[in-house]
């Protein structure tokens, strides 16, 4: 935990404290923002609280006195419920706007985190509890060089993977009449642990209606032939099988052994162009040095989407934050599913891509998002059309 840092933030927007608080591990995002170790044997209440200026201050259990040692800051201690609530008054002495791994209306709930009889409690103490949710995405969401760089590692390799993997799946029909989605998962997964990956499921290879599914899975048991005139989409996702290193996630569409039909193509140019405008609107942030939230990003795709017809066809977010782990804790594209404020930060990683599901088919272009200083970069090939396989 680097304090400085903490307290940093927390002047930074404008709040007095940024108050932690866990009971069996509910809450991972504090072990990870403060180093402590994710499996301590935890059984009672902690909490940590680090003020905008001065020492912090620990509350622990008893029996568990030396759950936050490895904290700078004083400590208090309690045994019985009474005792602990005199103590939280101590503790939270001199500070009235407080952060807290908290969301209203559970808008955000990849950090709401803190059950409500907590803040209950500690509005009773005359608190103004305050969602943590851009402080977490600063610290759990922003990449280091080496994050980055693994990143740009990850892209090459997968990009010229699915790039392959079409082409084995073109051979395979030409040569045998017909392969299948798992066939295909099976040979993508053994590319990627060739090239020293690791992933988290997937990869998702998808015929005909089951692209329309935008979260199938294939497997033995269920797996459809790919045969020639039919469409196919795929998904894949990895990341250097390396500790700490950033994901790359993409998905693209073609079809087999024929051109595009006149409805494909529609469908695709809109997919195209929504994906387009949410990526302009993030680069022309960053290049105005603009903030943007993640809810803007959607809804620039959303509306070409929308417009075009098919808004009940699009039936996810934009996008989602993208570090060492897939589906990251920092600023999703996301007006949808949840209405997400939170700022894209600088130096985080994300996904763009929307799609339109029909019944016979679906079709989502995805790429991957880079923010630096100034400007946004998209990371790997782009689709500008659909794959004639």
């Amino acid at each position: 935990m680097q304090l400085d840092e903490l307290q940093r933030a927390i002047r930074e927007q404008g709040f007095d404290a940024w108050l932690f608080y866990d009971h069996h591990h509910r809450d991972p995002i504090a072990y990870r923002v403060l180093g402590l170790s994710a499996t301590a044997h935890v059984t009672r209440r902690w909490y940590y609280l680090v003020p905008a200026e001065g020492e912090p201050r620990k509350l622990v259990h008893r029996i568990e006195s030396g759950r936050l040692d490895a904290l700078p800051g004083s400590r208090a201690m309690y045994s019985s419920w009474q005792e602990l609530e005199a103590q939280l008054a101590g503790l939270v002495t001199g500070v009235k706007r407080v952060a807290m791994q908290y969301s209203p209306r559970n808008a955000i709930m990849y950090v709401s985190l803190v059950d409500a009889g907590t803040v209950e409690v500690l509005r009773g103490l005359g608190l103004t509890i305050l969602s943590s949710a851009d402080m977490v995405s600063q610290f759990e969401a922003v990449l280091n060089d080496e994050q980055i760089a693994s990143h740009y590692e990850a892209q090459r390799h997968i990009d010229e993977i699915l790039a392959e993997g079409f082409r084995t799946i073109g051979n395979r029909v030409r040569a045998d009449g017909e392969t299948s989605e798992y066939a295909t998962v099976e040979w993508l997964s053994a590319a990627m642990r060739r090239a020293g990956m690791t992933w988290e499921n997937g990869p998702n290879v998808s015929v005909n209606a089951n692209s329309a599914d935008s979260h199938y899975e294939p497997t033995a048991a269920n797996s459809k032939s790919i045969r020639e005139g039919d469409f196919v989409l795929i998904d894949i996702w990895g990341r250097m099988d390396r500790p700490g290193t950033c994901f790359y996630d993409i998905t693209w569409t073609g079809v087999v052994g024929r051109s595009p039909s006149a409805k494909e193509l529609g469908v695709f140019k809109v997919v195209r162009d929504a994906r387009d405008a949410a990526v302009q609107a993030v680069q022309r942030a960053y290049s105005a040095d603009e903030p943007i939230e993640g809810w803007q990003a959607d809804d620039a795709a959303r509306a070409v989407i929308r417009n075009a017809g098919y808004g009940e066809n699009f039936t996810h977010r934009t996008g989602h934050n993208i570090a060492a782990e897939l589906h990251g804790t920092g600023a999703h594209l996301d007006n949808l599913e949840t209405h997400d404020t939170r700022l894209i930060l600088p130096f985080t990683c994300f996904s763009v891509e929307p799609g339109v599901y029909l019944p016979e088919f679906g079709i989502r272009s995805e790429v991957n998002m880079l923010t630096e200083r100034g400007r946004a970069l998209v990371t790997g090939r782009v689709q500008t059309e659909l794959v004639r396989i």
